[in-house]
């Protein structure tokens, strides 16, 4: 039972409650909120739960706690808020827009579910990631149903197949893991960092689809370099 209820496993715990009570309050019909109210508050859900899912591993390697149990529980945990929710964050948004064919945001779980299966026996992806993780992908999509631009049913359309792939991909994205704090080696992290922070202060909450599309450009432009 110790084992179980660990600060780690209890973190991932509270990951999967954000996600839950997101999918609930997508669908509550007793809620007067509108539909961009409504994908505001279930946002700050999963931004929440993104952060119980960094501080989970923090916590695992911080006090030495690591296990299977726990390896198996964050996955799944995952696969609920940063699969399933987001899904149903996609399908209700075009369903609100007047398409008829929704169901195609189930594609996102779906490759969800393969990017965390695939990650789980990848023993590569120790400092950095080879696909886009779930977490980015899911903060993606939640945030770009809040942009205030023309035509974006048409662009959420064109990035669900788009976004999958990236899961799945065999592309190294860094991961902001540091070793040490010097400039040094850690150069594309630093970069990416300063540029979120000068988009979160010129977008505010609509910078997030802007902060994952730089994060995987940097990517493929750190990679490149990498190469030469």
């Amino acid at each position: 039972m110790k084992n179980l209820f660990n600060l780690p496993n209890v973190l991932t715990l509270c990951n999967l409650i954000c996600g839950c009570l997101g999918i609930v309050l997508l669908f509550d019909c007793n809620l007067e909120y509108d539909g961009n109210t409504r994908f505001l508050v279930v946002f700050g859900l999963m931004l929440l739960a993104a952060i119980f899912d960094f501080f989970d591993g923090f916590a695992a390697r911080l006090l030495k706690i690591t296990s299977p149990i726990g390896k198996q529980l964050d996955s799944l945990a995952d696969v609920v808020t940063f699969g399933v929710l987001p899904g149903m964050i996609v399908n209700h948004f075009l369903k609100i827009n007047s398409f008829e064919y929704g169901v195609i945001a189930l594609l996102i779980p779906l490759f969800s579910a393969l990017r965390l299966a695939k990650f789980n026996i990848d023993e590569r992806q120790n400092l950095g990631f080879i696909g886009l993780p779930t977490p980015a992908n899911a903060l993606f999509f939640a945030s770009l149903v809040l942009l205030d631009v023309p035509h974006l049913k048409e662009i959420v359309l064109i990035c669900i197949p788009l976004f999958c792939y990236f899961m799945i991909a065999e592309i190294p994205l860094f991961a902001l893991k540091f070793k040490n704090f010097s400039f040094k080696g850690n150069e594309i992290k630093y970069i990416f960092l300063l540029l979120s922070l000068v988009l979160i202060l010129v977008m505010q909450l609509q910078a997030m689809p802007f902060i994952i599309l730089s994060y995987l450009l940097l990517s493929v432009i750190n990679n490149r370099v990498a190469r030469k």
